[in-house]
């Protein structure tokens, strides 16, 4: 059952965001440093102590950390969810919509661990920890998860007669917006001959189709929508969150394409949301694996199944190398999973904050007004939020 019920909607705010922008090397630097960085940095540009935090929601080092390294005398209320962050959006929202605290700061940090590359199992002090000396939520070095999104890749290739270049043109859809993203990991060009060049990692997924494991971190500030008014930021209130499950979630005992929890999200933020794909200025799908976003695009209803690929090409802005739907919504402008880093949906809800609250930069979208973050995968971990300007 998917109800439209959506009391929370428009009380909440993120009242700011911040990032310590993403290298795709091992730093030298902890988890908790990069955490502890974007926390203070989002807490000064917000116009906020320590002593105003009264609540903490996020991953990687847990919440208990946080409040030690920060300096927060007290809080009522704190969660650590799973990820991706849209997870911590919907705790953190509904906190402070029920009262169980008033401002809550969010955080993520994203760092090279075993699990994600070679040189962190080399490097003592990365293998087997996260920032706060305790395992990345459980994840361990396993290949376990790799039959997931490169057999359903191969399933929606033959199925729908798709060629590898649809997927290319989300690669390089990021990489082109990345170029204006200064906290971006990956910002050289990449063409179209690059991608069907290169390494293949497992059929048909190759190198530029899977996230870019990085060190960095992201930080939020969501608060009651009559706080976020009375802070230096233009508050960006929250629409509607929703995230969706169906049965058979592990990733390779889902029954088709058809019915997963991208659908189940999209359905209940139609439902929940004031607006929807008509009316956003900026979208943000999840590319952990290019395969995900084309089918976000599809699910979101942008067009019909096995049709992303021909979308993007008829949405395809030559000039800039990149997505511009109907000419004026962009996808991913800061450069997304694949070439700022990944971020476990982080920075796509960060950039979707800067570009309602006018602060994107180079890359900012003139009269950005609405914006839809749908993240996550198929199986366990999708969910969605949409976000307006005050």
């Amino acid at each position: 059952m998917i109800t439209s019920r959506n009391p929370m909607r428009d009380t909440v705010a993120f009242a700011g965001a911040a990032t310590t922008g993403m290298t795709a090397a091992n730093t030298g630097r902890s988890q908790a440093s990069l955490v502890a960085e974007a926390c203070i940095t989002v807490l000064r540009e917000s116009g906020l102590t320590a002593k105003d935090i009264d609540g903490i929601c996020g991953t990687n080092p847990n919440a208990p950390y946080v409040q030690s390294m920060l300096g927060i005398p007290e809080v009522t209320w704190f969660a650590n969810p799973s990820m991706p962050l849209v997870n911590q959006v919907a705790a953190a929202a509904n906190a402070v919509a029920s009262g169980m605290c008033e401002t809550v700061l969010v955080y993520h940090g994203a760092y090279r661990l075993p699990w994600n590359t070679g040189s962190a199992w080399k490097d003592p002090f990365r293998r087997g920890a996260s920032g706060g000396g305790l395992p990345m939520n459980g994840l361990v070095d396993s290949v376990s998860s790799s039959v997931g999104y490169t057999a359903w890749a191969s399933r929606y290739l033959h199925e729908f007669k798709t060629p590898r270049e649809h997927l290319g043109l989300v690669a390089i859809n990021d990489r082109s917006n990345a170029a204006l993203n200064p906290g971006a990991a990956m910002r050289e060009p990449l063409t179209m001959d690059d991608y069907l060049a290169a390494r293949m990692i497992r059929w048909p997924l190759c190198l530029y189709d899977m996230d870019i494991a990085v060190d960095g971190a992201d930080a939020f500030i969501i608060t009651t929508a009559e706080r976020a008014r009375d802070l230096p930021q233009p508050p960006v209130l929250i629409d509607a969150v929703a995230l969706g499950m169906a049965a058979k979630n592990d990733e390779d005992q889902s029954v088709n394409l058809d019915h997963h929890g991208q659908q189940i999200t999209v359905e209940a933020l139609k439902a929940k949301s004031d607006f929807w794909i008509d009316d956003c200025d900026v979208y943000y799908p999840y590319d952990g694996f290019s395969i995900i976003t084309l089918n976000w695009i599809e699910n979101a209803g942008w067009c019909g199944r096995g049709e992303a690929g021909e979308f993007l090409a008829q949405h395809w802005d030559a000039e800039n190398q990149r997505v511009l739907i109907n000419g004026r919504v962009p996808i991913n402008t800061h450069g997304g999973s694949l070439s700022e880093g990944g971020t476990q949906g982080s920075g796509h809800l960060r950039e979707a904050v800067l570009q309602l609250q006018g602060r994107a930069g180079e890359r900012q979208v003139e009269g950005a007004q609405r914006a839809i973050v749908t993240a996550g995968g198929f199986f366990f971990n999708a969910q969605g939020v949409t976000l307006h300007r005050m």
